[in-house]
């Protein structure tokens, strides 16, 4: 009964439904952060952009599709969960926020990103997993400071060379995709610590035992008919992995083995920024 009342309250810009979704928030939490997540919002409540010290803001698994241009009074703001919205577009007013260092993109209906997202250079993790990218938007790679990348559920088919200039990133996340091949680029970053490419097309796999700092590779649910070599220490989790051997050819046909083990999968708690 709760959430369907919500529901009826989000159609009714008065402020009696608006004060019954956000429960009498009304001044500035002393923990400096906003939790409006699942309200059924279509809108955000302009007085919680009066909360100009605010450092967290968490809206997910909302109805919205804009903000209103007052958020741009949150210059203290350092994460924003945007994530499980109507979102077609990036309002360009999130990337006035200079001070963000987590921003949760996922679940939207994003064909794109503007180029205006080049002015986050605080921005270390982006979740923009389950949308409809069809390529991983170029100024991705003007965000010097990025560690963690989560480019999940998309259609990519290739990731651009200019990834590679991301000497901070360390973590990427592509399952889901429709990558053919493994993404050359990544070849030539030598910094990453996790690779994920499970639940793609891939068929071969390259050597990236030249990798140095790679901890973890997940390339499960791939038609691969080899593993990727890596290095010693190096984890890697799909068929042929630790756990059993490579297939070995036998009058010409492959053997296959498979392991019963599901992979590795982003973590599901947002994260705090370092």
């Amino acid at each position: 009964m709760g959430n369907s009342l919500k529901a009826v309250a989000a159609f009714v810009p008065f402020s009696k439904c608006q004060k019954y979704l956000l429960e009498d928030l009304e001044e500035m939490p002393v923990d400096k952060m906003v939790d409006l997540s699942g309200r059924q919002l279509r809108w955000l409540p302009l007085h919680i952009c009066s909360f100009r010290e605010l450092v967290k803001l968490y809206l997910s698994d909302n109805n919205l599709n804009h903000l209103p241009p007052e958020l741009e009074q949150l210059q203290n703001l350092q994460i924003l969960a945007l994530d499980f919205n109507n979102f077609k577009a990036l309002p360009l007013v999130v990337c006035t926020l200079k001070q963000l260092c987590i921003l949760y993109l996922g679940n939207n209906k994003l064909c794109s990103l503007p180029l205006e997202l080049r002015f986050l250079q605080n921005l270390k993790t982006l979740w923009i997993e389950s949308n409809c990218l069809q390529y991983l938007p170029e100024v991705v790679c003007e965000l010097s400071l990025l560690k963690t990348l989560h480019a999940g559920s998309n259609a990519l088919r290739a990731l651009p060379a200019q990834l590679q200039s991301l000497r901070e990133l360390r973590t990427i996340w592509l399952s889901g995709n429709l990558l053919a091949d493994f993404p050359p680029v990544l070849l030539d970053m030598p910094f990453l610590e996790v690779i994920d490419v499970d639940r793609n097309s891939i068929r071969f796999f390259p050597s990236l035992a030249h990798l140095p700092g790679l901890k973890l590779v997940i390339y499960d649910h791939n038609p691969c008919r080899n593993a990727p070599k890596v290095a010693k220490g190096v984890r890697r989790v799909g068929r042929w992995s630790e756990e059993s051997p490579e297939p070995r050819k036998r009058s010409g046909a492959v053997i296959d083995i498979t392991l019963d083990q599901k992979p590795l999968l982003p973590p599901a708690v947002k994260t705090e920024p370092e």
